[in-house]
């Protein structure tokens, strides 16, 4: 055990060393220091830029275990010393491509089923009678509805893995979710393994991901679209569309007020994929919409979540009950944003235009009511 004497003079010689980094930092007002030195914050004025100060102190404090953090708060700079350094854990591959390949199965069964046809059904049939001709019909037609949701997924994912490693933040490969339901699959993520440094590195891996996916999904769309075919429209039920989904439809397979399209497999997943785009632009909590928010909006963000997740409440009880769904996810997940380490730079000019027109395009994609 540690006597008072000597836990005191052990968190004179933590503050000391720390202190000494901070030197020709800051103009020093004061000093905070949990018992035994855990955190230690000096408050006062930085003396160059929050970037420069950051890039500085990042590696000396590294050099002493603990990790470093500013915030800006009352007028006051501030340069934590939190005791800690992130290491980064591999995680086994093998989890990924399992299910990588449990969701190819269950997309590939779901996007069968979009076309009329029972895979299982044909599979016995093939192996029973030697039918192959219907199950190599089915796969097929499974296989194009896999390819194109799972290309989505994949790249949108891979947006994300790309621009975290250029920026330095360690992040996992991609997990998909498979389910034997629905589409066949709840979408995809990957794991961010270290803090994210600033407001820069927040906003380009949280946009990187939906924009990715998009460039990929609209021209599928409109494959798929070629593909579909304008027929009487009767009853059933009907996919929602947003306002620029329903624009591509109505340029690619115009039809008159008594008809409708019956969409490809491949546009049914490329549907998909705008939608998970649009539900992923919202503004809150750890959705990429709520990271692109914080990096441009900073603490504002925080209210604006709990709005979000007020209006989809509202939302499930108005327009579509899955609402409710997603409000529970980002409930689960946290409607408060983690603050990146620097947080006292401030977005450029250049990323806050792309963030408002990034709200632009959320309208044009988002689907009130997909079902």
């Amino acid at each position: 055990m540690y006597s008072y004497e000597s836990l005191l003079q052990r968190q004179f010689n933590v503050v000391s060393a720390l202190r000494a980094e901070v030197e020709g930092l800051m103009r020093l007002g004061d000093i905070k220091a949990s018992e035994g030195g855990e955190s230690v914050v000096f408050v006062g004025r930085l003396l160059t830029t929050a970037d420069e100060t950051y890039r500085l102190v990042r590696d000396r404090f590294r050099a002493l275990g603990y990790t470093a953090i500013l915030r800006s708060e009352n007028g006051a700079d501030m340069i934590v010393a939190q005791k800690g350094v992130s290491i980064f854990t591999r995680s086994n591959p093998l989890i990924n491509v399992v299910l990588l390949l449990a969701t190819i199965i269950t997309t590939t069964l779901v996007g069968a089923g979009f076309t009329q046809v029972n895979l299982v059904a044909a599979l016995r049939a093939a192996l029973v009678a030697g039918q192959w001709g219907a199950l190599i019909s089915a796969l097929a037609a499974g296989a194009s509805f896999s390819a194109t949701l799972l290309a989505i997924l994949g790249v949108h994912e891979m947006g994300h893995y790309i621009t975290a490693r250029i920026h330095n933040v360690n992040v996992t490969l991609p997990y998909f979710i498979p389910v034997p339901f629905g589409l066949g699959t709840l979408g995809a993520f990957i794991q961010l393994k270290s803090p994210v440094e600033n407001r820069k590195a927040l906003f380009d891996v949280g946009l990187s991901g939906p924009v990715a996916g998009f460039v990929v999904a609209v021209p599928l769309m409109i494959i798929g679209l070629l593909a579909s075919h304008v027929v009487p429209a009767v009853g059933g039920q009907r996919l929602g569309l947003s306002i620029f989904v329903n624009w591509l439809v109505n340029l690619i397979q115009p039809h008159a007020a008594a008809y409708a399209v019956a969409l490809h497999p491949i546009a049914i997943a490329a549907w998909f994929g705008i939608l998970v785009t649009g539900i992923n632009l919202l503004p809150m909590g750890q959705l990429d919409g709520g990271h692109v928010a914080y990096a441009v909006l900073g603490k504002y963000a925080r209210p604006l979540a709990f709005a979000v997740f007020g209006l989809m409440v509202w939302l499930g009880f108005t327009v579509w009950s899955g609402w409710w769904t997603w409000a529970f996810f980002a409930l689960i997940t946290g409607l408060r944003h983690a603050e990146p380490l620097n947080d006292i730079t401030p977005l450029d000019p250049a990323r806050k235009f792309v963030g408002l027109l990034t709200l632009v395009w959320f309208l044009l994609i988002v689907t009130p009511k997909p079902f």
